[in-house]
Parts: structure tokens; sequence; C-alpha cells
């Protein structure tokens, strides 16, 4: 699969998070649930396509995420997905991720986005909860739902950067 349909594959999952799932999440938990799938997908390219892809896609969507749906500080979310997952690719750059590791991956990445964000926020004083509670209230509910569609998704996005990194280096012995 080429880099323009992983592209347009994200953006279809961007626009899917922000207009599909809140109507999916049930009304009570609305404003804990918090779905990030381009996070997710932006961790998947780190592990299988490469730390450069994950920089430049997490620093992609990450903007394109503050932009649209968290106005408060431009270029938090950014900053933290291009930096997450560069250091997750760094971290697989020589090895094979099963599906434990990479659910695994997932889990520790996404408590460590959410963390980064919160705190982040409370160095600008844009929250004033605790991080106790925040923990509690919507960084622990969204890491399920996370975790959820990374499972789900492993299997296509495995073989989609995969087979992109495959083309990637057939063109590059020719």
């Amino acid at each position: 699969m080429t880099i323009n349909r992983i592209i347009g594959l994200m953006i279809l999952l961007f626009i899917v998070e922000g207009t599909i799932m809140p109507w999916i999440i049930p009304a009570g938990y609305g404003e804990r649930i918090i779905t990030h799938f381009t996070f997710v997908m932006v961790i998947y390219s780190a592990m299988y396509s490469g730390r450069h892809y994950a920089l430049l896609f997490g620093i992609g969507f990450g903007m394109l995420q503050d932009i649209v749906y968290f106005g408060h500080l431009i270029g938090a979310h950014a900053f933290a997905m291009g930096l997450i997952g560069y250091f997750t690719g760094v971290l697989f750059e020589r090895k094979r991720a099963t599906i434990m590791m990479a659910l695994s991956v997932i889990g520790i990445a996404c408590l460590l986005y959410d963390t980064m964000i919160f705190f982040i926020y409370k160095a600008f004083r844009i929250t004033n909860e605790t991080y106790a509670w925040a923990v509690l209230d919507h960084i622990l509910p969204s890491l399920f739902i996370q975790l959820a569609f990374a499972l789900a998704v492993y299997v296509p996005a495995r073989r989609m950067f995969e087979s992109q990194n495959k083309l990637k280096t057939e063109e590059e012995e020719q």
C-alpha cells in the first residue's frame, strides 16, 4: 500500500473519531472518553514502518487535531504524538513486534500521550484538576477504547505498513 493510501486512511480515521464516535459513546461518557485512533495508527507506523514516518504522521495529525478539536493550545498534541511516535520507532527499529508486545506498547504509549497532554495543560494552567482525577476520569476509560481499536485493526495495520515498507525497499534496490 502506498503512502498516499495510508494518509487517506488516517484522515478517514481522524474524521471517524470526531464525527461517528461521539454518537457511539454512551451519553454519560461523552466527556470522559476521548478516542485517539490516529495516534494508534502513528504507533503502528512507528513499529512497522520506522521512526521517521511516525514522526511525520505524529506531527501532521497532531497539529490537525490541535487545530480542529482542541483549540486551547496549538502544538501540544503535535509535540506529544511526534515525540512518542519517534521514540517508539527508535525502540522497534530492529525488533519485530508480536501482537502482545504491540498492544502493550500501544497501551503504554496512550498512557504516556494523555499524561503528557495533561501536564502540558497543567503547566499552562488550562486545567486545574489533579493527575489522579484525570487518570480515573478520562485517561483509563479512553485507554480501553484505544486498546480495543488497536486489537481490532492489528492485522490490517501490520500488513499495510509492512507492505509499504517492502515497496520502499524494492524501490531503493532498483
